[in-house]
């Protein structure tokens, strides 16, 4: 009998009729038997990961298996001894420059090699490193980039992130930029080529000593978040951290012998700090593509012998919609892990691809905990039942909330109101005791202000401090957990956290806006939340062809494509609360039904490179295309 078991065993009065006395009792016990069970495994590993920082686990690797592939990419095999090799060059141009362990160095680069060998190299010198999204433009990037506190900025190759450096290189100007990629090509004004100093440098390798003053509670890296406020912060990944989340992968059983196949940007935490991490950490190897294909998809699977996918839900969605193939089922796929598959979607994913193994998960970069669904349950992110909670040294909750400003509600003694079984709630963890330094647990290396308004103080007892995640969860009679919404200034979109703050910054740049309130809004068939945008203008200013052309131009230059509204609706005034704060509530229920809107409505008109008058003939086919 395994050692949960035996403690119910005992907590019944009698070893094996316990047991079955409890699962008579409660029927849902088995489920937390179950989760109990992969959390020990994963407990027993972030044990015996702690024990050294992720570079001296790469480097254990390079010793004991050189010519063991660790990233194929477009038909390319790099052995751990090649990305060792490509790491040391790294290490080797970087500490001439001005930095000492413990300094940060920001990078700017796509799904590819250098990403992995330029992330250990800095990692080899004891620095941290912040990832940042190489999707952002002007002021978002700006800012990003100057958050992380840097002196030095790495550029990967592409001309596209060539070209949004240059854009804002002048107010970056303390900040020394290398870029990758130029060859013996000149790098333009106020940059310097990455790769002269590569070919130059030496691939002998860093004397561990150099990091040797570095400790599992100081920054690995920073992973960027969009948050609840608006602009993009730097979330804290201490080395502690790190290891913490390279043994996630433990609940799928992540082997040396897998090839794990990675299409999610590398700067994500689920791609980056979990899916890389945890290559890492078992000496597994890599099938690293630029960007996800769902026609490419499971014929990759087929080609490199992929074992374990990772997915968002709109991942599945977009493989669903492809032609049925022979590779659909004929892979090797053993566990596919990731979050957001709905449960509409879960049966055909399960019928279709036939993945031996799929664990969902729910977490948040800067979050203190982690929810696993074990138990194969569809569309559930994980468990909140009583028993697990009385055992969890750092317990959760679903709690009322006040939608307007996303924070939980209080009773007439100030506490935390639990929500119903059934009844959507606010989800908040308690920050563990380790967590929380000077009376504060800081999430992310911004201001205070920021980092206190994801706090819950006092929320069941005086002195404890919760972490809000700023979703909403709904959990039914079996203690199971299901997504519901996200609240506050963020919704998400393709995959992507999209800050209605920094969109709204965008828009109000154009002349003629006054005012631009943004929000998400539900589609059929599609995961998250499409952004729209409700206008008021400036006196004097219409909504024309003009106009529209130009708003269209504007957010297609400033933004990323997940981030650029799908519609557009004009207001006659703002509607505000009594404090003046955007109110968001009725926009959101009525989105863009032309039924209760008589405001002009416009959509993204792809077609034509403009937004379009949205008409009831135009919705279901504009709602049935690639949005």
């Amino acid at each position: 009998m395994k050692l949960y078991e035996k403690i119910l065993a005992g907590a019944a009065g009698a070893t094996g009729a316990g047991v079955v006395a409890w699962r008579t009792m409660f029927p849902w016990i088995g489920y937390d038997l179950q989760l109990m069970s992969v959390g020990m495994k994963i407990f027993k590993v972030r044990n015996e990961a702690m024990t050294s920082m992720l570079v001296d686990k790469f480097e254990k690797h390079v010793v004991n298996n050189p010519k063991k592939p660790f990233i194929i990419f477009e038909d390319s095999v790099y052995t751990y001894e090649f990305v060792d090799q490509m790491a040391c060059k790294v290490a080797n141009v970087v500490k001439t420059w001005d930095v000492k362990p413990r300094d940060t160095v920001t990078m700017m680069i796509s799904n590819e090699p250098s990403f992995i060998w330029t992330f250990l190299g800095l990692q080899k010198l004891g620095l941290a490193t912040a990832f940042i999204n190489y999707n952002l433009k002007m002021n978002p990037l700006v800012h990003s980039i100057l958050a992380a506190n840097s002196k030095y900025l790495i550029v990967g190759e592409g001309q596209t992130l060539l070209e949004n450096i240059m854009d804002v290189r002048s107010e970056l100007s303390g900040v020394n930029i290398y870029v990758q990629g130029l060859g013996n090509n000149l790098p333009p004004n106020g940059l310097q080529s990455f790769d002269p100093l590569m070919l130059a440098a030496h691939s002998s390798g860093i004397d561990p000593r150099v990091r040797s003053e570095v400790t599992m509670e100081d920054i690995c890296c920073f992973i960027y978040t969009s948050g609840t406020t608006g602009t993009p912060k730097p979330c804290i990944i201490k080395h502690s951290k790190a290891c913490v989340n390279c043994c996630i992968t433990e609940c799928i059983h992540l082997q040396p012998s897998d090839i794990f196949y990675i299409v999610m940007p590398l700067y994500h935490s689920a791609a980056g700090a979990t899916g890389m991490f945890g290559v890492i950490h078992q000496g597994a190897t890599i099938v690293l593509k630029r960007k996800f294909s769902a026609s490419q998809f499971w014929p990759d699977c087929c080609k490199y012998d992929v074992t374990v996918i990772q997915y968002i839900g709109e991942l599945f969605r977009y493989l669903l919609a492809q032609p049925p193939r022979k590779c659909d089922t004929e892979h090797k796929v053993r566990a596919a892990f990731g979050n957001g598959m709905r449960k509409d979607i879960w049966m055909d994913v399960n019928k279709r691809f036939k993945i031996p193994l799929i664990i969902e998960f729910f977490g948040a970069t800067e979050g203190t905990t982690l929810l696993l669904n074990t138990s194969n349950k569809p569309g559930a992110i994980g468990r909140l039942s009583p028993f697990l909670n009385a055992i969890d040294s750092d317990p959760k909750a679903l709690v009322k909330f006040d939608y307007g400003s996303a924070q939980p509600t209080r009773d007439k003694n100030g506490r935390c109101i639990k929500v119903d079984v059934g009844e959507p709630g606010l989800f908040i963890s308690k920050v563990p005791d380790n967590m929380i330094h000077n009376g504060t647990f800081t999430p992310y290396m911004s201001s205070k202000e920021a980092n206190e308004k994801k706090l819950v103080r006092n929320a069941f007892k005086d002195g404890d401090i919760y972490f809000n995640y700023g979703d909403l969860l709904v959990q039914d009679k079996d203690y199971f957990l299901y997504f519901k919404d996200r609240i506050g200034d963020t919704f998400r979109w393709k995959g992507e956290n999209v800050s209605t703050t920094e969109l709204a910054n965008v828009i109000t740049d154009l002349n003629f806006v006054q005012d631009a309130n943004v929000y998400g809004v539900t589609i059929p068939g599609h995961d998250g939340r499409a952004g729209m945008v409700a206008l008021t203008l400036n006196d004097g200013c219409n909504l024309g062809e003009k106009e529209l052309k130009e708003l269209y131009d504007h957010v297609k230059e400033s933004l990323p494509e997940y981030a650029q509204p799908l519609f557009v609706r004009l207001l006659d005034q703002a509607i505000i609360t009594g404090t003046f704060k955007q109110r968001k509530v009725e926009l959101v229920q009525e989105a863009y039904d032309l039924d209760k809107i008589k405001d002009a409505l416009y959509y993204r008109d792809v077609a034509n490179k403009t937004y379009s008058t949205l008409a009831k003939a135009d919705l279901p086919k504009f709602l049935t295309s690639k949005l």
